[in-house]
């Protein structure tokens, strides 16, 4: 069952949709970007307080990334380097900023956001670029940070699980310095597919099945590279030994729910180490919403036991 918090919220949104207001997909990107935005406002009720410093870090090209390093008081050496979801084309460090201060809360850790490039402006396989430019940075600056760069995860929701688990597989499959954990929260595994989950609840249920495809449609408009690994990691096979150890949440009522679940299964069948858990009575992005739900503190603890486990 549908947990009745979000089924509140839920029924909010219908109402501002019977009232004339359009889905994310039916809307330029930058008005889609705003009410993004606007809409995340609301879910950074409660966050908590820390020191938060705001950094340039270099990128290939010349480029230079926004990142935004949480760091609360009392925190250990350890850091986690996030990646936001937003279907690759909005969001930002500002949507998911009360995500990361909780997450850095509940873990007693740093929490480097990343700002990565966003579609339709840097398509495929940009966003993975940035994604590896920052991993390159942390890895060479913990020192620096006071951080232990035995002690690094990476982990996102939505596009930006995907983003954290296809820079695991590279950089196994490279032979390079591995982080210590995979955090996934309802990461988007399979661009090209229409799974059963994307049936059942391709409406109300937050992320729509078409809001999907729209950004996908931005993200890989040449529909043949939507089956490269990197942009549907389900079918990566052999690419995925040696990837770190994986904690995947996967919502209930998510249009994500079967190629989340598919890919942790994916990443057991190479030999990765994970801890699957499909999240009951939660829809997509339910990490945002801990000032509605009171549950989602559980989720956050989790956390915090699968990174003590491996730090």
């Amino acid at each position: 069952m549908l947990h009745p918090e979000i089924s509140a919220f839920l029924d909010m949104v219908d109402d501002g949709r019977r009232t004339g207001r359009p889905a994310l997909h039916e809307l330029p990107v930058e008005q889609a970007r705003q009410d993004f935005e606007a809409s995340s406002e609301s879910l950074k009720a409660g966050a908590p307080s820390m020191p938060v410093e705001a950094l340039l870090i270099p990128a290939r090209e010349g480029r230079q990334l926004p990142v935004r390093l949480y760091r609360p008081v009392g925190a250990g050496d350890g850091a986690i380097l996030y990646f936001h979801g937003g279907g690759y084309t909005v969001g930002s460090l500002d949507s998911h900023d009360g995500l990361c201060r909780l997450l850095a809360q509940h873990c007693a850790c740093a929490v480097i956001s990343v700002g990565y490039r966003l579609a339709p402006e840097a398509p495929f396989p940009a966003a993975n670029r940035d994604a590896r430019d920052a991993w390159n940075w942390l890895l060479g600056s913990a020192a620096s940070l006071s951080l232990n760069p035995r002690r690094l995860a990476v982990g996102g929701d939505s596009a930006g699980a995907t983003l954290a688990t296809v820079l695991c597989a590279e950089l196994a499959g490279e032979g390079a310095e591995q982080p210590c954990a995979q955090l996934l929260f309802y990461p988007a595994a399979d661009a090209g597919a229409r799974s059963e989950s994307q049936e059942l609840f391709a409406e109300g249920y937050l992320l729509e099945t078409a809001s999907l495809d729209w950004f996908y449609q931005q993200y890989v408009p040449n529909v043949a590279q939507r089956s490269d690994w990197r942009c549907s990691p389900v079918h990566a096979g052999a690419a995925l030994q040696g990837s770190a150890p994986a904690l995947l949440f996967a919502a209930q009522f998510d249009p994500l729910l079967d190629e989340g679940l598919a890919y942790a299964h994916a990443l057991v069948e190479q030999g990765v180490e994970v801890e699957a858990e499909r999240c009951c009575g939660m829809t997509h992005d339910f990490l945002r919403m801990g000032n509605l739900v009171p549950e989602v503190e559980g989720y956050f603890r989790r956390v915090a036991e699968f990174l003590a486990a491996r730090w």
